[in-house]
């Protein structure tokens, strides 16, 4: 990973570095160059005097803001596949509704019970990393 330049530095040498850049796209340049974003990028280049159109900038900034909303999205699905009880329903009484009944009564686990279980579960997983602690240390007196 490139590390980025300090602003003073940048703009003092971007002064030169503009007037030889021999690409089509100076915020994409200017962004790689000095290992910066390119709305940032875009600010900087306008600080120099380049011209940039409000259009692109506009585009600029919705190109981004989408993709933020896609990698949040993205980590809400992946969130969702990891919890093992995404495919259950839950209420205010119950924390995972197994099923109805013929007359459509919901039963389950109930949040008490589920707090219940997941104290056990840490309990054993604290017994297990005890037990192979321990024979971990016998093994080698």
């Amino acid at each position: 990973m490139k590390k980025t330049p300090k602003k003073e530095y940048r703009l003092r040498s971007a002064k030169e570095w503009i007037k030889t850049y021999p690409g089509k796209n100076i915020v994409k340049g200017y962004a790689k160059k000095y290992a910066v974003d390119k709305l940032s990028a875009v600010r900087e280049l306008k600080t120099l005097g380049v011209e940039i159109s409000e259009a692109y900038e506009n585009k600029l900034r919705q190109s981004i803001e989408s993709l933020r909303q896609q990698r949040a999205s993205s980590k809400q699905k992946r969130e969702k596949e990891l919890d093992p009880l995404h495919e259950f329903e839950s209420d205010h009484y119950f924390a995972m509704i197994m099923g109805y009944t013929s007359g459509g009564c919901p039963y389950g686990v109930t949040h008490e019970e589920m707090e219940e279980i997941i104290k056990e579960e840490q309990k054993h997983a604290n017994n297990r990393q005890n037990k192979d602690r321990n024979h971990f240390f016998t093994f080698f007196l």
